[in-house]
């Protein structure tokens, strides 16, 4: 019974290859589209999950009071971990890591800088899954360093890395005791080489403090523990600790949202990732229902030439369910050879994807669980498309059919046209957000910044630099390769730290806003071309007591509510130390480019330093710069290669994320009305033929081409104009919602709505007129002959 079925199915799909082809295209691009989306969302919640105890694993934060809301501190106390291990019976495991800096690597001729590296409690490769491909005694000793394979074959090439020498940042020599496998791309972690926790304590000294937060901290709870109870006795650590009773608390957040939630509203995880995840789990959803509601909508179009089958079928004694089995059977059908070519797709635009995606994104073929979920995708496909012209069809009455009295309704709202309506909508309201999107990009890039990235390079201090730094900025000065130098605490587009333990006269009680804490030696606004906007710039050089001054940016001079911000007094209680201010300059983007500028105080020389900016001469070429740049930096600091950045460039890195929304916004868009158009394109071929008399006989009555034209395409013309209509309120909405994510954004233009809306109706116009004029063209004599 189910051959027959099969056969029959088969035969029907090749007796209307042009119906079959429109059809399963759709399906097929649609199926693709939706299947690039699930890969990526696989992706993008798979984060960590491959250790064996990420149902146990959790990371340390704090909480603070900032604006009179719980604020997240991501970063914690180095005495954090060993007080957990010795304290709560709940904790198995406790590890701390730390970012290593611009550290240099060398092995016998290869040296490399700015490789990610992380200092590392012993405990971490005990919590975390990261295999170990070589070597058992990983934290042998002081000097061993654990790499990956890809850090092994950058320093060895070939040749067997374990138990070789490392010598780090021109200093010690290290031992190869392990080598690990490449970090999958699904990881939080980054880094390519570990150090011993106990290196750490040995360049800065041993620390039990509990004063500042610049480590992560994860702990791994026994099982069966309650994180709810952990989290209760675990809050006030540090206030017992300290006996401080107005400092941070301490709570434990699960391994399963790290990569997920990285927003926080009041203390509580709000957002992040996750509402990117939604959203695309959302338009997968849509794109694929679009492709089905194609097979819907040429099925039933396709009808009339179905409907003496059904009759005679039913005459011949066949029951309705048969009927729905065969033609479920045909929608089954056409949704694997659909979902066959989707897969051909995917793995050949794959590579494309993840250049896009910036992930490295595979097809599981080997895993059960992919076959599983392919057959229940194809499974839902079928039933999305297939059910509604399945029950369609098989309800027709054999009487009426085989009289020739057969017709479709042609009702207002018929389900069909209510389906072509839903699908422009949907491809216009992707429209409308990827323009919205792409004018939210282009307005922040193109805000003011408030200095001047252009020629402005910076290099990050390692080995002899900032021991050398006098002398490598009179030389770049007096050769005339810059016009201005200034070291600072990190680059001018970062913020360089915050503090909550600053005050002045006139500082509110309950106040208990952020400060971002930047520092420079002399002539920062003359070098990263801030505007000042009163006082002066701080310059040691000239004015030696400005190691005690510092500037304000114009949202400091509010915050603090100064009238006449320049002399006023600015201290730190709890370090006895005290700064006046020398001058204000024109508030300037730092951190993220969409959040609104914080409150800045850039204190003189007295901070330490890791950055040294450099403007570059204009009259002569950035290359030419650089070669005679990098030729001063090699005199004064030989061990190390010349590694900077342009700071215009980290500024434009800042909407990577963003891009590649638009992007996939875009691609999917274009997916959306590819689809819609398919589906317009096969009904507006089954209207020419279905009228052809009609046609025939119009012509011969006289009516032009245009008339033919006009007369075919506006019914479902008229349909895409409603979909425009109702897709505007929709993106609108929808858009709105997104925008306020970003303090700093663009305002919703109705020429935004304009566009999409001409868009959706010339693309329409132009896949309608491509089947109405080739049957307008035909010539009568042959339309009334057949």
């Amino acid at each position: 019974m189910l051959s027959n079925y099969l056969k029959s199915a088969w035969r029907n799909l090749l007796r209307s290859k042009g119906f079959s082809l429109i059809n399963i295209s759709g399906l097929a691009i649609g199926m693709a589209g939706a299947i690039f989306i699930l890969l990526w969302i696989t992706h993008e919640i798979s984060f960590d999950r491959f250790h064996r105890h990420s149902d146990r694993l959790y990371e340390m934060y704090g909480l603070t009071t900032v604006d009179q809301r719980l604020s997240v501190i991501t970063l914690t106390e180095q005495a954090l971990a060993p007080a957990l291990k010795k304290d709560f019976p709940e904790v198995e495991g406790a590890a701390r890591i730390a970012n290593i800096g611009n550290f240099l690597l060398t092995a016998g001729n290869n040296r490399f800088t700015g490789i990610k590296g992380n200092f590392a409690d012993p405990a971490f490769l005990e919590l975390f899954d990261f295999p170990v491909l070589k070597g058992k005694e990983l934290f042998k000793d002081l000097h061993s360093i654990i790499i990956t394979e890809k850090l092994a074959k950058q320093l060895f090439g070939n040749e067997e890395a374990l138990n070789k020498l490392v010598r780090v940042n021109n200093e010690a020599f290290f031992t190869v005791t392990g080598i690990l496998k490449d970090l999958p791309a699904n990881t939080r972690f980054d880094f390519q080489y570990l150090l011993p926790w106990k290196y750490l304590e040995k360049l800065e000294g041993a620390t039990d403090g509990w004063m500042t937060n610049n480590i992560s901290t994860f702990v791994l709870l026994k099982p069966h523990s309650n994180v709810q109870a952990f989290n209760a006795k675990v809050k006030d650590i540090a206030r017992v600790y300290t006996g401080r009773p107005d400092i941070w608390t301490h709570f434990a957040f699960p391994l399963k949202q790290w990569h997920l939630y990285t927003s926080f509203e009041n203390g509580q995880p709000t957002g992040g990732r996750i509402e990117t995840v939604k959203l695309f789990g959302i338009i997968a959803a849509l794109i694929l229902l679009v492709a089905c509601i194609n097979f819907v909508n040429l099925s039933t179009a396709h009808s009339e030439k179905r409907a003496r089958e059904v009759g005679i079928r039913k005459v011949a004694g066949a029951r309705r369910s048969w009927l729905i089995i065969q033609f479920m059977t045909e929608a089954i059908l056409s949704t694997m050879i659909a979902g066959g070519i989707a897969l051909l797709i995917v793995q050949v635009t794959l590579p494309y994807f993840n250049t896009l995606v910036n992930a490295d994104l595979t097809i599981p073929y080997d895993t059960p669980v992919f076959w599983i979920s392919a057959a229940g995708f194809i499974s839902l496909t079928a039933l999305l498309s297939g059910a509604y012209p399945a029950f369609y069809l098989s309800a027709f009455r054999p009487a009426g059919i085989l009289k020739g009295t057969f017709q479709q309704q042609g009702s207002a709202f018929s389900p069909r046209k209510t389906l072509v309506t839903i699908q422009f909508t949907f491809a216009t309201v992707l429209i409308i957000s990827t323009i919205i999107i792409k004018n939210q990009i282009n307005y922040t890039q193109h805000r003011i910044t408030g200095y001047a990235g252009n020629n402005l390079i910076y290099v990050n201090f390692n080995g002899d630099i900032e021991k050398n730094y006098a002398l490598i900025k009179k030389e770049l000065l007096n050769e005339g390769i810059a016009t201005a130098i200034t070291k600072t605490m990190a680059p001018v587009t970062e913020r360089g730290s915050n503090t909550w333990a600053l005050s002045w006269q006139g500082k509110p009680a309950d106040f208990d806003e952020t400060i971002a804490l930047f520092s420079s030696d002399a002539n920062l606004v003359k070098t990263a071309g801030l505007q000042l906007i009163a006082g002066r710039d701080i310059n040691i050089e000239q004015y030696p007591g400005d190691s005690l001054s510092v500037l304000l940016n114009e949202t400091a001079v509010k915050t603090m509510g100064f009238k006449d911000p320049v002399g006023q007094l600015i201290t730190e209680p709890s370090q006895g130390r005290s700064w006046r201010v020398a001058g204000v300059v024109k508030d300037y983007v730092i951190g993220s480019p969409y959040n609104k500028i914080p409150p800045v105080v850039i204190q003189g020389p007295a901070s330490w330093f890791g950055t040294m900016h450099i403007k570059f001469n204009n009259s002569a070429s950035t290359a030419e710069n650089l070669k005679k740049t990098a030729a001063i930096f090699q005199k004064y600091n030989p061990a190390y290669p010349f590694d900077y950045r342009f700071i215009d460039e980290q500024y434009a890195a800042k909407f990577s994320a963003e891009q590649r929304t638009k992007a996939l916004a875009g691609l999917f868009a274009f997916l959306a009305i590819l689809i819609s158009c398919l589906g317009l394109l096969g009904l507006s071929a089954h209207m020419a033929e279905s009228r052809m008399k009609e046609i025939g006989v119009r012509k011969i009555l006289g009516a032009s081409i245009t008339d033919i034209v006009k007369l075919l395409t506006f019914h479902y013309l008229k349909l895409v104009i409603i979909a425009v209509v109702l897709a505007i309120p929709i993106a609108g909405w929808v858009m709105s919602i997104w925008l306020k994510n970003f303090a700093y954004h663009t305002n919703i233009s109705w020429t935004v709505f304009a566009i999409s809306g001409m868009l959706s109706l010339v693309i329409a116009i132009l896949t309608l007129s491509f089947e109405v004029v080739k049957a307008a063209n035909r010539l009568p004599v042959k339309s009334l002959r057949e």
